[in-house]
This record gives C-alpha cells, sequence and structure tokens, in this order.
C-alpha cells in the first residue's frame, strides 16, 4: 500500500519526524529511509534501542504516529502514478486483487477510504496481526491463504526492500517500484520485474511474468 498505492513514504517520514521530536530522537530524511517498510512498531523499536526515551511507552508513540499520519493522509494523500490503470487492467483479466500491508489496519482505512479503493480488494490484511512484519513472508502468506491462492501463483507489486524481501521469501513473483532515491540500489535486482512508476505497468509485462513459470 504505502508507496504504492500512494506515495506515503514522504507522509510518514513527516509524521515520524514530529513524534519522535517529542520524545528527544530529531531524524533526518536519510534515518527516515532505514525503516521504510517496517511495521510501525518495529520502527519505534527501532528507534528506542538507537536512544531510550522515559517519558512515555513505545505503544504510546506508535499510537500517535499513526493517528499523525492519518491526519496527514487526510489532508496530503493523493494515488500513486497509474494505479486506477492497474487497478482497470487486472479488473478486466479477472484477476482477484488483496492488500498485504506493514500499516495498521486503521491507515490502511484511512487510506482506502481517502482514494476510494475499498471495493477493490477482497481482501485488506495488515501485518500488524502476525507476529512478524516485513521482511518476514508472513503477511503474505497469509493473506494468500485467505484468498485461498497458493503464494507461487501470486504477484506482489512492492517498493520497499523489506517488502520485496517478504515477497520472495514467500515465493511470490514481485514488481519492484523503488522510490526514486532507491532505484539504483542494486539489492532490488531480485524483483522479477524493476519500474519507475505503476503507470509503465503493460499487457506486455504481465506476458512476461506468466512467461516465469507462469501463474496459475
Amino acid at each position: 500500500m504505502d508507496g504504492v498505492l500512494i506515495d506515503s513514504e514522504p507522509l510518514w517520514r513527516e509524521a515520524e519526524r514530529i513524534v519522535f521530536k517529542k520524545v528527544g530522537i530529531n531524524l533526518s530524511e536519510e534515518m527516515c529511509l532505514q525503516t521504510t517498510g517496517l511495521r510501525q512498531d518495529e520502527t519505534v523499536a527501532h528507534w528506542f534501542r538507537f536512544k531510550p526515551w522515559n517519558n512515555r511507552s513505545q505503544e504510546d508513540v506508535g499510537r500517535e504516529i499513526n493517528e499523525t499520519v492519518c491526519n496527514i493522509i487526510e489532508e496530503k494523500g493523493v494515488p500513486a502514478e497509474g494505479v486506477y490503470k492497474v487497478m482497470n487492467f487486472f479488473n478486466s483479466a479477472g484477476i482477484p486483487k488483496a492488500l498485504a500491508s506493514s500499516s495498521a489496519p486503521e491507515v490502511i482505512d484511512r487510506v482506502l477510504t481517502r482514494l476510494e479503493l475499498k471495493h477493490e480488494f477482497r481482501v485488506a490484511y495488515s501485518a500488524e496481526n502476525e507476529e512478524f512484519g516485513k521482511p518476514h513472508p508472513a503477511v503474505y502468506i497469509t493473506t494468500a491463504k485467505i484468498m485461498g491462492i497458493d503464494p507461487v501463483s501470486c504477484l506482489a507489486i512492492e517498493d520497499s526492500l523489506a517488502g520485496l524481501l517478504a515477497a520472495k521469501s514467500a515465493k511470490m513473483k514481485a514488481i519492484a517500484i523503488p522510490e526514486e532515491s532507491n532505484r539504483t540500489n542494486p539489492k532490488f535486482s531480485i524483483a522479477d520485474l524493476c519500474l519507475d512508476s505503476l503507470d509503465e505497468f503493460s499487457s506486455g509485462h504481465w506476458e512476461l511474468l506468466n512467461s516465469l513459470n507462469g501463474f496459475q
């Protein structure tokens, strides 16, 4: 969801800088990039290990980050380039869609409401329900199970390295759409296809992915 359906990674970084500043951590843009794709509680735990605070619980900080990002999404959130085009493509092909996100359920709901996409997904599932978030594959494996589809027959679309590792560990095909600052990162080469935006996706790409052992 984040970075694929909506260009929310900058919004998350804005929320994190606002909230972490209150507990004495001044995050730079580069520092925020270290936790891109992680579940929010894991992000909070990461910065607590870096510089522990004692005036608030980690859970309280996490809740405020979620509340802050929801408010920012409501104010500034816009669909990523090519989102509705890709939705139409998969709808026309009769391919069911699911959302497997590191974000909390309330953030997922806010994004899908803002973008008017709630009706597009058979399942919208949060890694918050799993013991481990991305890059662990659990969120993808569980989402596929809920859909009644073998993960091997699934295609994941990811913007973060953590998400890409999760998808590939679940044995899914994967398209990577890294943020511009990450497009030259060689680690994204594990993706079956790399694009600069969803708007680039075409029927030719779908045929190419199908040729890689095919989807059922």
